[in-house]
């Protein structure tokens, strides 16, 4: 076998597919009060998810490893610990963990090495077990193959900035502090999810927001020092988590782009520069996120890029599915809108171990 990934797009060969099992809301803590809007019906509950659901999003993420095997694709699947137990570190509690459903958000691909993600949820502090076994795999199995693990946080109530913890923020005020880089999430120490991140060969972009801060993404910039690391910010998300449902590449030359996110104009200038299409995604289907579920609707942009052609689109999203179509794509549509709750779309339940390409420059002119 072989653990290699460079791009979004290159031919998909090796991925991990997340599960379901023992998935949690998360109680209370400083990263999940500010990730959960005031009005989401996930305020004031937490603990094991309902058995009927955690069923239904096993049979959907079973049913799409099942679609990518048919596909010639390897499937690898987590082994879920014990999510209902809580944890203790010297400097927090935590009542419940998560889960284990998005690979995407602690497994960093860049080549031939996967990073493990800090992580800024103290809920989601041990969730890299679930991976281990997997790792370990790889590791007997690739003599290339670099298993890294970025430094872990205390998560101390100092990485967390207190104004966060109000039940009743306001949506205009989450935009006007996450306008002027006011997020949950501290300068303390290093912070960083892997989802915060995309790759296009010798770039990375990642976003700023409440699950990566600037020590985060200066770890990146000197850890991968062959790569062109950019930050990036996206005005007009109250809940700034996770790149992948704002910046999408599809293929090399094109990337979709969230309209209510504005895209900075160093990326917007280094995309023309380089003659890069930018295309605004189509609206979402749905006005509202499934019950039990703190992401946006804009999941309907998280697809999954089989290769530079070919693309998994949710099965109800059917204005992104149009619009990729009219881009000439091959549109693959997957159901997984019952197990958003858990962790997100295509995008997230996956995690690249190999795709077939190469560190290729697609951004050479500055």
């Amino acid at each position: 076998m072989r653990v290699e990934s460079w791009t979004e797009w290159d031919p998909l060969r090796h991925v991990i597919v997340g599960r379901a099992d023992l998935g949690q809301v998360p109680a209370p803590e400083p990263a999940v009060n500010a990730k959960v809007p005031e009005h989401s019906d996930m305020r004031g509950r937490w603990g094991r998810r309902p058995q009927d659901s955690i069923d239904r999003a096993n049979a959907l993420l079973d049913d799409f490893a099942a679609l990518l095997r048919r596909r010639g694709i390897v499937v690898d699947r987590p082994e879920p610990i014990d999510f209902d137990a809580g944890i203790q570190t010297p400097d927090f509690q935590a009542r419940t963990q998560f889960g284990c459903m998005a690979p995407r958000d602690v497994l960093l691909t860049v080549g031939p090495e996967i990073v493990e993600a800090t992580m800024s949820f103290r809920c989601r502090w041990f969730e890299y077990l679930a991976y281990r076994p997997l790792l370990t795999r790889y590791f007997e199995a690739d003599p290339a193959f670099r298993h890294t693990a970025a430094p872990k946080p205390r998560l101390t109530d100092r990485s967390f900035r207190p104004g966060y913890l109000d039940d009743a923020i306001g949506v205009q005020t989450r935009l006007d502090w996450t306008a002027r880089k006011v997020f949950v999430t501290t300068e303390e120490e290093i912070l960083f999810d892997a989802a915060d991140v995309i790759r296009l060969g010798r770039d990375l972009i990642v976003q700023h927001g409440f699950t990566t801060n600037r020590k985060g993404i200066a770890w990146l910039r000197r850890h991968f020092p062959d790569h062109r690391v950019h930050a990036a910010h996206f005005p007009g998300d109250p809940y700034p988590a996770h790149i992948d449902c704002t910046l999408v590449p599809l293929c090399p030359g094109l990337i979709l782009s969230n309209p209510t996110r504005p895209l900075p104009e160093h990326l917007r200038s280094l995309f023309r520069t380089n003659d890069w299409q930018v295309v605004e995604a189509a609206p979402p289907a749905h006005a509202e996120p499934p019950p039990l579920c703190y992401s946006s609707v804009w999941l309907s942009m998280n697809v999954l890029m089989l290769d530079a052609r070919t693309v998994c689109v949710e099965k109800t999203e059917v204005h992104q599915a149009e619009q990729l179509d009219r881009l000439g794509f091959e549109v693959v549509p997957v159901a997984l809108r019952d197990a958003y709750p858990f962790g997100g779309g295509l995008h997230c339940c996956t995690a690249d171990v190999y795709r077939a390409g190469d560190r290729t420059d697609y951004l050479p002119r500055p």
